[in-house]
């Protein structure tokens, strides 16, 4: 663990103005660890950076940033709470292969988990179908229940189900999983995990290159993507549109060497079309667990042969369905049965039957033979 006055330097560094990622990688690749930085002549440094950055290297931490950097090395003395330098031990040499790691990480929960020897990234739509959502939860549970820690995003959709699948794995070769954020690791984003980042928190890991504070912004998420991947052995991408971010997280492990998976779905849902083409561009369709097990010559447990036709008990129970968009959503684009709708929505059949009557005149919903409806994938 990286000394309290060590770390200060390190905070101290990663806060001076006009110093980033890569700024600060190479001012420590040429003169050594902050504190010898700082200790830098101007000229000196001037052979790196510009005269500005270096004279902001050397000029006194504005008052800001002399709380910020207290703040942080109170919060990362508290148990389970972590600051995590390049030059650490700790720091994942997972992340030390790729182009760009970060200097510095905030770790919230188990930092034992960036040395797990299994780990794989689960990514995908932010609104996904209802059966995207539960074979999400479903593989994560059994990829857990097979010793494999899941890494994702903490996003909305996809993410959240990742997430909350490998914590409900059982067993004694249960994984876990790590939420890599776009904010600081004292922010819940978004704000309706708020539980979920205690569960993370308390039986996962929270992940973040952001300093203490840090809002969400645009810009962030991309960034975080590299991490997610970087991290894994490889990404399996459950659900994603053509140009989805999940696919982001699929090139970047492509060009980190990690492997990349896909779940393929139905021709009628748009959120299967990135998937799509990533199988079409290389990467391994996937069907069961077993398939990414196999790849990487993990031990499979029995409840790692989950497909997608399978969910957990948790993700069996019909869900409360009280508008127009629940009702799509449980539609999804697969083909269902009335019965097999009113059982999943919990709504009774003449409410049902006259949302449907309604959903199909206005364009939305096909009836087909047999009592059966399809969604209609719209341009």
């Amino acid at each position: 663990m990286t000394p309290p006055e060590d770390l200060a330097d390190w905070l101290r560094l990663m806060q001076t103005p006009g110093v980033g990622a890569l700024t600060a990688r190479q001012l420590l690749s040429a003169f050594g660890p902050p504190s010898l930085i700082f200790q830098t002549s101007h000229a000196a440094l001037t052979r790196v950076v510009s005269a500005a950055v270096a004279s902001a290297l050397l000029a006194d931490p504005d008052r800001e940033t002399q709380d910020l950097i207290a703040r942080t090395l109170q919060w990362a003395a508290q148990p389970g709470q972590s600051c995590i330098t390049l030059d650490d031990p700790a720091y994942p040499q997972s992340l030390l292969d790729i182009t760009d790691p970060p200097p510095l990480l905030y770790a919230l929960g188990n930092a034992a988990l960036l040395g797990a020897p299994r780990r794989l990234a689960m990514v995908g739509a932010r609104t996904p179908t209802a059966q995207g959502e539960r074979d999400a939860q479903a593989f994560a549970q059994a990829f857990s229940e097979a010793g494999v820690t899941i890494v994702s995003g903490f996003a909305l959709g996809i993410d959240a189900a990742a997430h909350r699948g490998a914590l409900a794995a059982t067993g004694e070769h249960a994984g876990s999983t790590i939420a890599v954020l776009g904010t600081g690791c004292d922010r819940v984003y978004p704000p309706r995990h708020k539980e979920l980042a205690h569960l993370v928190a308390d039986r996962g890991l929270l992940l973040s290159e952001f300093a203490l504070g840090t809002a969400p912004a645009k810009g962030n998420f991309p960034r975080r993507n590299r991490l997610i991947s970087g991290l894994s052995r490889g990404v399996l991408v459950v659900e994603a549109a053509t140009h989805s971010g999940s696919l982001i997280t699929a090139r970047l492990a492509g060009e980190q060497g990690r492997e990349v998976f896909a779940m393929p779905g139905s021709i009628h849902n748009p959120l299967a079309h990135g998937c799509h083409r990533l199988i079409r561009e290389g990467a391994k369709l996937v069907e069961t667990a077993q398939d990414v097990l196999e790849e990487f010559a993990w031990d499979a447990r029995p409840a790692a042969k989950t497909t997608t036709a399978d969910a957990s008990p948790a993700a069996e129970a019909p869900p409360e369905c009280d508008t127009e968009c629940d009702i799509l959503r449980t539609l999804g684009y697969d083909i269902r049965s009335f019965d097999d709708l009113s059982a999943r929505t919990g709504w009774p059949a003449d409410r049902l039957g006259a949302r449907l009557l309604e959903l199909e005149l206005e364009g939305q919903v096909a009836r087909l033979p047999g009592g059966r409806f399809q969604r209609i994938a719209r341009a």
